[in-house]
């Protein structure tokens, strides 16, 4: 499953080993209460919970446990000193070789597992509301703390990415996703929302580890494409893979099958780690050079101690760059697109379902439709990475946040009239927010100058999840509007995001990062 190498600092694989087995027996367990619903359709409120199910959430909890020790490196303090000094940095100019493409091939699978997830909470509410009993508002509580988690995540992950190395806080968000699928077999709504809050908590640091550990190891010539490459096709492939395991699969085990198939995605995404290297940082500071040496010499990368008179520098370099309108407009600018996109893909696409259903057409009709629409959108990811790598990058965000507008007047129009398919408006929003998530992590990284640069990153990113939390307040307050209202009142800020990014927005295409950071040019890399 996974090299004795990977862990060979570590308390021991056969811990890791052990703990996936755990999580997965612990699930196995609820399996049965699934089962006894198949004559009702697989509802099972009001069912009593088994002393089984008690026993394998015990073990999916001690599994967990487990499994991170497994991952957990010795020495840690003295590690993370050892680190301090040591920069892992790709040539500017080196080729793409078969090792780049074989890491993003299986990233953009491990993204697609993980973003499948949350898309698939729209489609499992309708079938929560009519099971459970509860109005709307009520059911909007799971996507809340789902969306809490990945706030809750993003932050900790960050931590954990840090202490454990990038790959093994990828596994141990993958041994996580296993967890989370008892979710699927649980008779109380309770117990599903503590399931979503752990499922947005392992899913929430996914997505900025991957890019840490992407733009580590791709030359810096071919990091923008490949960041928004990969990006893109998750975003785009999980929101497809939710909406076509729904079409396919609810009609015949209901809603709880998406939850359920956490268990064999959560241990693909454990076996892919057997293809996803370490940071070559993070080896280094452990010691083990030779692994390091190793995996430089497949990706390109250098090594080198940084100087006592870089950290000078770096305290004292200028910073005219971090105040003045311009800084403060980029900043405003983006994280207003951000949260433009998180009150669509986890406010109007979320309702959408619903909506629609409510309009006369079945779930799986309505899961088809948008499985027509991801799949439309799913071509235009390449083009986003061609335009942003070879266009331009402040224009090809503009772009996005104008097909993000488009896809709401459509949806506006549908609403008005009640006339057409909604696949083309869908497909709209799809495509715009996809691109538009897709670049702008990237372009916000290449906007700010080094000092700030992983803060103000991760103001924007956390403003992705913002806008999708203040949606669902908003459900559970029951005070969410028709569609119609909600892509008017999300067309406004969008719309001013869009001239926002055009005033005060940077072109970053073609240009290497220390000549936009007024403080990057005392960090030029030299190979040892």
């Amino acid at each position: 499953m996974i090299s004795t190498s990977t862990l060979a600092d570590r308390r021991g694989l056969w811990a890791f080993v052990l703990g996936v087995i755990a999580v997965t027996a612990g699930v196995l367990l609820h399996l049965p209460m699934f089962l006894m619903g198949r004559s009702m359709h697989y509802q099972l409120y009001g069912m009593p919970m088994g002393t089984d199910m008690y026993i394998g959430m015990a073990t999916i909890i001690a599994g967990v446990g487990v499994a991170a020790y497994g991952l957990l490196p010795r020495n840690i303090s003295k590690q993370l000193a050892a680190s301090q000094d040591i920069v892992v940095s790709p040539p500017e100019e080196a080729p793409l070789t078969s090792a780049h493409w074989s890491l993003m091939a299986v990233l953009v699978i491990a993204l697609i597992i993980d973003i499948m997830k949350p898309a698939s909470l729209g489609f499992t509410i309708p079938g929560m509301v009519g099971e459970y009993q509860v109005p709307k508002a009520t059911a909007s509580l799971v996507p809340f703390f789902a969306l809490t988690g990945t706030v809750v995540g993003s932050i900790v992950w960050g931590v954990i990415a840090d202490i454990y190395g990038r790959k093994a806080s990828i596994l141990l968000s993958a041994v996580m996703f296993v967890g989370t699928s008892i979710c699927g077999a649980m008779p109380s709504l309770a117990w599903n929302i503590g399931m979503c809050f752990m499922m947005g908590a392992a899913a929430g640091g996914m997505l900025p580890v991957t890019y840490a550990l992407l733009a580590e190891m791709m030359p810096s010539k071919h990091r923008g494409w490949a960041l928004v490459l990969v990006g893109g096709l998750g975003a785009v492939g999980g929101y497809f893979a939710a909406s076509g395991f729904s079409a396919l699969l609810q009609p015949t085990f209901g809603w709880r099958i998406l939850w359920l198939l956490n268990l064999p995605t959560g241990l693909s995404l454990v076996l892919l780690g057997a293809l996803i290297p370490e940071s070559a940082k993070f080896l280094l500071a452990r010691g083990r050079r030779e692994e390091a040496s190793h995996v430089m010499a497949r990706f390109g990368s250098k090594a080198r101690h940084s100087r006592p008179a870089e950290a000078v520098a770096f305290a004292k370099g200028p910073s005219v760059a971090l105040t003045g309108r311009a800084f403060l407009g980029k900043l405003i600018a983006l994280s207003l697109a951000a949260i433009c996109y998180g009150l669509i893909n986890f406010g109007l696409l979320l309702w959408l379902p619903t909506d629609l259903v409510a309009r006369g057409y079945s779930m799986e009709v309505s899961s088809k439709l948008l499985a027509e629409s991801a799949l439309i959108a799913f071509p235009t990811v390449f083009v986003v990475a061609y335009l942003y790598s070879r266009w331009s990058t402040k224009w090809s965000v503009v772009g996005s946040i104008g097909v993000t507008l488009a896809g709401l007047i459509g949806v506006l129009w549908l609403e008005f009239t009640g006339q057409g398919s909604p696949v083309l408006p869908v497909a709209l929003l799809i495509i715009g927010t996809n691109a538009l998530i897709a670049m702008l992590l990237p372009y916000a990284a290449e906007s700010f100058p080094l000092r700030i640069r992983g803060r103000t990153t991760g103001t924007v990113a956390a403003c992705t999840k913002a806008g999708g939390m203040l949606a669902q307040f908003l459900a559970i307050l029951a005070l969410v509007p028709a569609l119609d209202v909600v892509s008017t009142i999300i067309i406004f800020p969008t719309l001013v995001a869009l001239l926002l990014v055009i005033r005060f927005g940077k072109e970053t295409r073609g240009r290497d990062l220390r000549d936009l950071d007024p403080d990057g040019h005392t960090f030029a890399a030299t190979g040892i």
